[in-house]
């Protein structure tokens, strides 16, 4: 029996996948990404955290939420991609009806329909990850230099840590709602990069087991990255912070 399936509420109704999915001006892509996800053969629940978008992204979600599916977290500023997962998953959690809760971009490099991959792997696991790096290299239309970057990050990450991940920094991933409820959400402080070597990093410590599920990442067709130098080099000291917290 499947994960979802199997994960039934006391009042003997199914759980509910919520998808969410952080956006900072990225009308273009939810317009077209929140159809696709509301049509996936698990109907889940999206949640967009979306930091006041100027281009008016957080309308377009609005414009949706007439299926009853759709729900919008508006933050009042800019506060980073770390903070908006974190918000998105204390709305969750204080909502019995989600599990699993799923995170992806908007921008379609990840892949809409991979999800239900993702999912199905939690039969066994308490944490799914779309892996760029298990299988290989899988990465399209990155310029080389970021390329090397993040297999670098992930190398180096892998060495200092131990986390037995080939892609500790990808933002595909699926959790089992006990999973999270693990977490001490407050005290994860770290963005980008960082965020996604936290989290799974401090779920590795609790006990959780994971699974890598490859995947294509292919980069964004519309709006702009939001990576920064700053966002590097907080995840290289992050990685010392994680495993040598004494010294910190």
């Amino acid at each position: 029996m499947d994960y979802i399936a199997q994960n039934t509420e006391s009042r003997g109704l199914l759980k509910i996948p919520l998808i969410v999915v952080p956006t900072y001006n990225e009308l273009e892509n939810i317009r077209n990404l929140l159809p696709v996800l509301l049509d996936l053969q698990i109907k889940p629940d999206i949640l967009v955290v979306d930091d006041q978008s100027p281009d008016g992204t957080g309308e377009a979600v609005l414009d949706q939420e007439h299926t009853g599916r759709v729900h919008l977290l508006s933050r009042p500023d800019k506060a980073g991609l770390g903070k908006a997962y974190i918000s998105g998953f204390k709305w969750a959690l204080e909502r019995d009806k989600y599990d699993p809760i799923i995170q992806m971009d908007a921008d379609f490099s990840h892949k809409p329909e991979r999800v239900l991959e993702l999912v199905k792997a939690l039969d066994n696991n308490d944490v799914a990850i779309g892996s760029r790096y298990c299988s290989g290299v899988n990465v399209v239309n990155w310029p080389l230099s970021r390329l090397l970057l993040s297999w670098f990050a992930n190398r180096y990450t892998k060495l200092i840590t131990g986390l037995p991940l080939e892609d500790a920094t990808g933002g595909f991933k699926a959790f089992r709602r006990t999973a999270l409820e693990k977490l001490d959400l407050n005290s994860i402080k770290s963005d980008g990069y960082s965020f996604q070597i936290e989290v799974s990093y401090k779920l590795y410590k609790t006990g959780c087991s994971f699974t890598e599920v490859p995947i294509i990442f292919v980069d964004r067709h519309a709006g702009t990255s939001k990576m920064t130098k700053s966002i590097v080099w907080e995840a290289v000291w992050m990685v010392w912070h994680l495993r040598f917290p004494w010294l910190f």
